[in-house]
């Protein structure tokens, strides 16, 4: 069986583009309702729908996967699943000799994706102690947190009052309350 799947794109809202791309080429067609990238109903389905020799149709690989390791993820389950993935915009196949190549040059490319964020992250800290500028959160004042554990301590705030008085969130006041344990 041929499916499509098709979700809202930033240079085509409602689809329409896709639709008439794979309407040639499917015999059913997932349509997501929005184009973000949490709570894909539509393309959890036909994921649940596949069957061996299935084919997905998609108009670019895009519309299936907001990052490399999505994409990675996707192909990995198909090749595993014996379905093809067909990008159309790309002219590219998951299926045959091309799977193994496409799949390591998404690996590849996911790699180096994230070569790059480490690199310019460890360049970004380094000039920024260079400059003398304050790496990491800053730091909570000494009365603050006095304050919060007191409040916390006494029995008669919320977490939310305290947050909202002192500023400190759930998790901060926690990582204190621990420290002062230790002590």
């Amino acid at each position: 069986m041929n499916y499509g799947y098709i979700r809202p794109l930033y240079n085509d809202e409602n689809g329409l583009k896709q639709l008439e791309t794979l309407e040639k080429h499917c015999d059913y067609i997932f349509r997501e309702l929005h184009g973000t990238p949490k709570k894909r109903s539509e393309l959890e389905k036909l994921l649940l729908n596949l069957k061996e020799n299935d084919t997905i149709f998609v108009e670019r690989m895009f519309v299936l996967a907001d990052t490399t390791r999505h994409l990675l993820e996707l192909l990995k389950i198909c090749e595993r699943d014996r379905v093809n993935i067909r990008f159309l915009m790309e002219d590219l196949d998951s299926k045959g000799m091309i799977a193994l190549s496409l799949q390591d040059m998404i690996e590849k490319i996911r790699d180096f994706q994230s070569d790059i964020v480490k690199q310019s992250t460890t360049n970004g800290l380094a000039n920024a102690r260079e400059q003398g500028k304050p790496i990491g959160r800053p730091k909570k004042s000494e009365d603050t947190i006095k304050q919060a554990i007191a409040m916390y301590h006494s029995g008669s705030y919320t977490l939310i009052d305290i947050k909202n008085e002192t500023g400190i969130s759930k998790s901060t006041l926690y990582r204190y309350l621990e420290n002062e344990d230790l002590k």
